[in-house]
């Protein structure tokens, strides 16, 4: 079997602009970190921490608006399918746009909600409150460009992602350093500049819509008419994919809260730590974005040989990156962890548990992997189901933190990344040995 194939070669063409613009993401928070660290008062930063954390919270849980959007659109590019490619856009988009309408109107409620839940520095939970008060604005165009993202995806519009996120980015920053430094507007300055920076990108992305509608003669009756046809579909897929990305962001927002009560110096160190997991998280997202794709494309034109192309293909080239990102962790482990903090305790302490750092890319290559097969199929509840498997055998790994120390955590973290990916393994396996992974 030849390693490096012309559908290997297409995998790489739509997932190394993933990749490069998913790391972007990342840097974003390390210029906010940087530009509100300067300010003269650590309550500054506390306050752009707890807002950020609150409202991406609710933002990553409507993740499903992207996924559930690019599998559709794939399986309707894949079959040819007009109608259906415009139904893809405009359900979700209407969902978005309602559910961002909401999010403003409950502005304050939601702000004053989320600092009652965190507590602490009453100036520090202001300082946030201002931050989510301007956040919450750009809910509208936040949801939406998820949607549109994920429809772009799904035509497999390659520069897509590195023109919305990478012009997005880019103007969230240099916009941050002029209302944050130059006009000194605070945390509402780190908040208006990124829900500007929201809004730019939408305008960018109809643009790259309307092309795409254009070229694929898909025209304003055919989207007059998406907007109606059976939301059934759509939305249970859309309810089962939330319920599994709840999942997901309570087992790690455990991980921080449990580290928190081993110490603060754990708390810390695992902050450090996590730059690893997320960084290689969003450069092998990269591959399962693609595979989203063009594996919702085989889907939907029946085609099971292409399929199959596309998951060997995928498996070559993810598993050869994550095996590089485990032999950099390896060689370089320390000198990252020396770049990222200057305390020499928390560098001593953050080098034992390196080990682990080496060790996730190579088993959390493949449930990423899964996760962009079963999204380009649209089966949303085998995803959840397999999240919960992943999340029980998560919580009793934990039991093992009392005799393990901050190892249990992370061991906890290598097994819930394990069962996430054998578990969908083990239901796709199933389909496939049985014929009944392709609609008839």
């Amino acid at each position: 079997m030849r390693f490096f194939t012309v559908t290997d070669k297409n995998l790489w063409r739509l997932a190394l602009p993933m990749i490069l613009s998913n790391i972007t993401v990342p840097m974003l928070g390390l210029v906010d970190t940087a530009v509100i660290g300067h300010l003269d008062s650590p309550a500054y930063l506390g306050g752009v921490a707890i807002g950020t954390t609150a409202t991406s919270f609710l933002f990553m849980l409507l993740l499903f608006l992207r996924m559930s959007t690019t599998g559709l659109t794939a399986q309707a590019f894949g079959a040819g399918d007009k109608p259906a490619l415009a139904r893809a856009l405009m359900q979700p988009l209407l969902i978005a746009v309602i559910a961002g309408l909401l999010f403003v109107a409950l502005k304050e409620p939601l702000s004053t909600l989320a600092t009652l839940v965190v507590g602490g520095n009453g100036e520090v939970l202001y300082q946030a409150h201002l931050f989510m008060s301007v956040r919450w604005l750009s809910a509208p165009a936040t949801l939406a460009n998820l949607v549109i993202l994920g429809w772009l995806l799904g035509v497999q519009y390659a520069r897509a992602p590195v023109i919305l996120l990478v012009v997005g980015n880019l103007v969230n920053i240099l916009l941050d350093l002029w209302f944050v430094i130059g006009l000194q507007w605070g945390v509402q300055g780190a908040a208006a500049a990124t829900a500007i920076a929201e809004y730019v990108t939408l305008v960018i992305g109809l643009v790259m819509v309307w092309r795409v509608l254009k070229l694929r003669g898909i025209s304003s009756a055919l989207l007059r008419k998406g907007l109606h046809g059976d939301f059934s579909r759509l939305l249970r897929l859309n309810r089962d994919i939330m319920l599994r990305s709840l999942l997901l962001q309570l087992c790690f927002a455990s991980l921080t809260i449990l580290g928190a009560r081993l110490g603060s110096e754990v708390v810390a160190v695992n902050a450090v730590l996590l730059m690893f997991l997320t960084f290689t998280a969003y450069a092998l997202d990269g591959f399962a974005y693609a595979v989203e794709a063009y594996s919702g494309e085989a889907y939907g034109a029946r085609d099971s040989s292409k399929l199959m192309q596309v998951w060997y293909a995928s498996c070559r080239q993810a598993g050869l990156v994550a095996l590089g990102f485990s032999l950099i962790y390896a060689v370089s482990g320390e000198a990252i962890v020396s770049m990222l903090t200057s305390l020499p305790e928390l560098r001593e302490m953050a080098d034992r548990y390196l080990v682990w750092q080496m060790v996730l890319p190579l088993v959390g290559v493949w449930c990423y992997l899964l996760d962009g097969m079963f999204i380009g199929a649209t089966r949303g509840s085998e995803m959840r189901n397999g999240m919960a498997i992943a999340a029980v055998g998560y919580g009793l790994t934990l039991l093992t933190v009392p005799w393990l120390g901050n190892h249990g955590l992370w061991l906890a973290v290598m097994v819930f990344l394990l069962l996430r990916g054998l578990s969908l393994w083990l239901i796709w396996h199933k389909h496939w040995r049985n014929n009944s992974w392709l609609p008839g």
